[in-house]
C-alpha cells in the first residue's frame, strides 16, 4: 500500500503488513477507529499528498532524475 493509517495514537506498526509496507508511508492519528470519518480521512490524504515520495533514496537522488 503506498498509505497505511494507524489510528488510535499508537505510534508503531506491531508488525502489522511487514513486508508489504517497505516504502509506505505511515500516518498517525489519536483518532479511535469507531470515530475515524470521512474528515480525519481526507486529513491523511492532503498529509500524504504533501510528501516527497523517495522510495529509499535521498531528496537530491529523486531531483536529479
Amino acid at each position: 500500500p503506498d498509505l497505511l493509517i494507524r489510528t488510535g495514537g499508537e505510534k508503531r506498526i506491531s508488525n502489522f503488513l511487514l513486508w508489504q509496507l517497505a516504502y509506505s508511508e505511515l500516518y498517525f492519528t489519536d483518532t479511535f477507529w469507531p470515530d475515524f470519518g470521512e474528515e480525519e480521512l481526507y486529513a491523511a490524504i492532503f498529509d500524504y499528498q504533501q510528501r516527497e515520495r523517495r522510495f529509499g533514496k535521498t531528496s537530491e537522488q529523486v531531483k536529479s532524475k
